[in-house]
């Protein structure tokens, strides 16, 4: 009643054939991944530095600028220069924003169980809460 298939399934010859792209395993993707939400976070944290200089924030850059280079493999990331700003930043726009890329850097440094990551992630995260809190007035007394 059925006609047998005489043509080889293109599943079958696909999973025989070799491959002629590279493939990166899950560690390398993930390793890309971090280092992309690093650098993005590098550039806040540059911007935030031009808005308001603090040595916190120059140690916050180059732990971070560390970090990018030992997963890209030794390559530095690219900086933000301080003289390119042209209008003044919202800083409480930008630690908003700062804050959410160290959360997402802190997800995948997890995935990825990088413990120095993770924890520089996690410390920025709390930087970031900080400097969004309102200070207390000073009393007068």
């Amino acid at each position: 009643m059925y006609e047998p298939i005489r043509a080889k399934s293109v599943h079958s010859t696909m999973a025989g054939a070799p491959h002629d792209f590279p493939h990166r395993s899950r560690e390398e993707e993930l390793d890309i991944q971090l280092a992309g939400h690093l650098a993005a976070l590098l550039a806040v944290t540059d911007e935030l530095r031009v808005a308001a200089p603090s040595a916190d924030l120059d140690t916050a850059a180059e732990r971070l600028a560390g970090e990018i280079a030992r997963l890209r493999g030794g390559r530095t990331p690219a900086r933000a220069s301080a003289t390119t700003r042209d209008r003044e930043p919202n800083a409480a726009a930008l630690h908003r924003r700062a804050h959410t890329l160290a959360g997402r850097a802190l997800v995948v440094a997890a995935s990825r169980a990088d413990t120095a990551v993770a924890i520089l992630a996690a410390e920025r995260m709390d930087a970031h809460t900080a400097a969004l809190e309102p200070r207390p007035l000073a009393s007068s007394h």
